[in-house]
């Protein structure tokens, strides 16, 4: 098993349908034992029953927006878990409106909002990994990005923004932390059905030209994105950092 004795920290756990549920199960049948955050709005309840399916996990508060609430959750993870090996960034949120109108409208909070929790949390979340001395040698961070960075996709608008300012920061990040030996990538994910992806206006015609242009003329799934995190996360990807590696059957490398 690639992930066997290894610990990977699952960071915006939503529900079963979220590329971070997809990533925590193919960890946890990789031999990984997992941990989440999650946010506290969502309902703890409603997490902890969802990760009764993974055995011994354990499910801890987290508010990416804030370096405070990000460090107490991570002093609790090292105290009752000791350091771990993987991290996966699957955090991002823009304002309903910012997305659902042109992007010219875009409100200067709701642009701050957006950069704040989708890209700079993951700085933060490095940052203060790094501080705590969490991370065990040759530690790898995962995020999660999408084709929105590189072309303008309608309805995505201000989310593409971040997810840009995203990519951008894990190639920096990479200097930083490959000082010491660990490594960061994203995955960018085809269009999933998530809870997120709702957000988006005419998301289900995004999946029809996905699936009809796509070179495998088919939609990805959120444990074939979590296979991939699960390859980032073992040392099979010992000499990978600072790149963005799509996952999505193809489609980004067709022009027209």
């Amino acid at each position: 098993m690639l992930l066997e004795n290894k610990k990977i920290l699952i960071m915006g756990i939503r529900n079963k349908w979220s590329i971070a549920w997809g990533s925590a199960l193919s960890a946890h049948e990789n031999g990984a034992e997992i941990i989440f955050t999650y946010n506290a709005l969502d309902g703890a309840d409603k997490v902890q029953k969802l990760i009764e399916e993974i055995p011994n996990s354990k499910a801890y508060p987290c508010d990416a927006s804030s370096d405070e609430s990000i460090q107490k959750c991570f002093e609790t993870i090292l105290k009752e878990h000791g350091k771990i090996d993987g991290i996966l960034h699957a955090i991002a949120h823009a304002n309903t409106e910012d997305l659902r109108n042109d992007f010219i409208k875009t409100s200067r909070d709701g642009f701050a909002h957006a950069g704040d929790v989708s890209a700079y949390s993951l700085v933060a979340v490095a940052r203060i990994a790094k501080e705590l001395k969490m991370l065990n040698e040759n530690a790898s961070i995962v995020s999660l990005t999408y084709y929105g960075s590189e072309k303008s996709i309608e309805g995505y608008n201000v989310m593409g923004v971040a997810k840009a300012a995203l990519e951008t920061s894990i190639r920096y990040l990479a200097r930083d932390l490959g000082k010491d030996g660990m490594r960061i990538n994203a995955i960018s994910a085809g269009p999933i059905k998530t809870l997120s992806a709702k957000g988006i206006k005419d998301f289900n015609s995004i999946l029809d030209i996905v699936e009809e242009k796509a070179p495998l003329h088919r939609n990805v799934t959120a444990k074939e994105v979590g296979d991939c995190s699960t390859f980032l996360f073992s040392n099979m990807s010992s000499a990978i950092t600072g790149e963005i590696i799509h996952v999505d059957n193809g489609f980004s490398t067709v022009g027209v």
